[in-house]
């Protein structure tokens, strides 16, 4: 049972670290960056101590042979060369055996090489929470990697994206053509986040074959689903919003940019990468265009998907990283590699090819275009408005106060923690004040609650029509749970997060979560340099 493996969660490395300083070889960053291929996968996660608390230390897995034992496939070997603790810790909602744990370890990391980490892991109020959600999981009869309503939304999804192609195809007049063009593009969107998405993650389903399928309907769109797995899951989903502070300004003042075995794994690159033009993070330096970026932003958001598909996938498997991230996770495979080559080609027959074919060369690629600028719109807004909105906070790792203590607490852009007044009000309402449990504002779960923002929250249908992106905050916190349990696990994290005094941030629709996203951009594009 869910809630019986939560304290094996806890105790997973008991033992284990302790043991390791004397009889396991210590190992260098540098020696575990060098293990990051699918041929030899060694990762480290943090260890605790005997009473269960973090110690600061890393044991050191080998994961490689363990791959293609592991129930969610070889998505394990995305940890492969760095710290996985934040992958260790969230798509184990149920905890891991330390029994397991000890099996795979071959070292410890040397003393003080994570010890600069945005984070901290020593409040209990992410274990209470998946102890919480795994019991109101079981509780509903629920499963946590997929469901009978994902596996019908799928086939439908995919039997609309097909028959809107056909029509494109098949269509004489151009109007009607570009209708099924708009079609497809918007089938090809609600796949992205409903199948792909989850079969990525690992929550499409209990079987990882069928996982692995799911992902690869990504590709079948146009996309590479390795370079989704790499910017989100490498990036985006462990460091939201999170930037490093001394390797920017640095870049930006001296114009040097670090070695990529020297680069820091936590930075977010959706908030400094995703769209050229835009300032979406307040360290970002300021540009006379960006005080209309709130007007432009909507068009250029339509480019997304073509920029993703022509320029970064790539750009990618052409240089063997994204930005700060090794892609030798996936891309040292040659399998892996010529499956990118070969379904690029496929993709660009059957989505490009045959248009100009059957439409024209000029008419084939207006309508190659159109599908795509539709597709673009869709999937930004969605996204977009779950971490750029007012009142959403960012990271700045590598800030220091005047005493040279690292301060790690997420601000708003106006410079404020609004973690700090939950905490407060909390506070105020208790005659008690030793009873509120103590949250650190770097905590991990604390700050994905603080960088991320719902809307339609608790809402069945806008919940499947988002893939559950409208619970942005759940998806965050359980990436590995399908999206179609976001809405029945709402109330348990949001009641969690007011029992610890944690921001959650939900607005009533996405019209007014757009329209916030729009106004927090007109005021990125007007303000200073932090």
């Amino acid at each position: 049972m869910c809630k019986n493996n939560v304290p094996a969660a806890d105790a997973k490395l008991k033992g284990a670290a302790a043991a390791a300083s004397t009889v396991l070889k210590t190992i260098s960053k540098s020696e575990l960056a060098s293990h990051n291929t699918p041929h030899s996968a060694w990762c480290a996660v943090h260890s605790t101590d005997a009473s269960g608390k973090y110690t600061g230390g890393h044991v050191v897995l080998d994961i490689t042979s363990f791959a293609s034992r592991h129930p969610g496939g070889d998505l394990i070997l995305l940890a492969a060369g760095k710290d996985a603790s934040v992958l260790f810790e969230t798509y184990h909602p149920r905890g891991v055996p330390h029994s397991l744990v000890r099996k795979l370890q071959i070292g410890v990391m040397e003393k003080g090489a994570y010890e600069n980490s945005f984070y901290s892991w020593d409040s209990d109020f992410y274990k209470v929470l998946k102890q919480r959600v795994c019991e109101r999981i079981e509780e509903k009869g629920l499963q946590r990697r997929g469901s009978g309503e994902i596996l019908i939304k799928a086939l439908f999804l995919l039997a609309g994206f097909w028959y809107s192609l056909y029509h494109m195809y098949t269509q004489t007049n151009f109007t009607n053509a570009a209708i099924a063009s708009i079609s497809m593009g918007i089938f090809a969107a609600m796949i992205g986040v409903n199948i792909q998405h989850d079969g990525n993650h690992g929550a499409f389903a209990k079987s990882k074959f069928i996982n692995k399928f799911a992902g690869w309907t990504f590709d079948m769109i146009g996309g590479s689903a390795f370079t989704w797995e790499l910017q989100h899951m490498l990036g985006h989903h462990p460091y939201t919003n999170v930037l490093d502070e001394v390797e920017h300004k640095r870049k930006e003042d001296e114009g040097v940019d670090c070695k990529l075995e020297e680069k820091d794994q936590e930075s977010d690159p959706d908030v400094f990468s995703s769209f050229p033009l835009m300032r979406m993070h307040p360290l970002h330096e300021v540009s006379w265009f960006h005080r209309y970026q709130h007007i432009y932003a909507p068009f250029l958001f339509a480019l997304m998907t073509l920029a993703k598909v022509f320029q970064q996938d790539f750009e990618i498997v052409l240089t063997g990283k994204l930005y700060h991230i090794d892609a030798a996770v996936r891309y040292g495979s040659i399998w892996n590699v010529m499956r990118f080559w070969s379904m690029k080609i496929i993709t660009m027959f059957y989505m490009l090819g045959l248009p100009i074919y059957f439409h024209g060369a000029a008419k084939g690629v207006g309508l190659f275009v159109i599908g795509h600028l539709a597709a673009g719109e869709l999937l930004a807004t969605m996204f977009i408005v779950n971490h750029v909105i007012e009142g959403v906070s960012y990271g700045h790792k590598g800030v220091t106060n005047d005493e040279g203590v690292k301060v790690a607490k997420p601000a708003t852009i106006m410079g404020d923690t609004p973690m700090e007044r939950t905490r407060e009000q909390l506070m105020n309402g208790k005659a008690d004040k030793s009873t509120v449990p103590s949250v650190p504002f770097d905590d991990w779960a604390a700050v994905q609650c603080q960088t991320s923002v719902n809307w339609s929250s608790g809402s069945w249908f806008w919940n499947h029509f988002s893939g559950g992106l409208s619970h942005q905050i759940e998806h965050h916190l359980f990436p590995s749970i399908c999206h179609t349990n976001y809405c029945y696990i709402q109330e348990v994290v949001q009641k969690t997060c007011e029992e610890y005094g944690v921001p959650y941030q939900t607005e009533s629709s996405l019209y007014v979560a757009y329209g916030k996203m729009l106004n927090h951009l007109k005021f990125l594009g007007r303000t200073k340099q932090l």
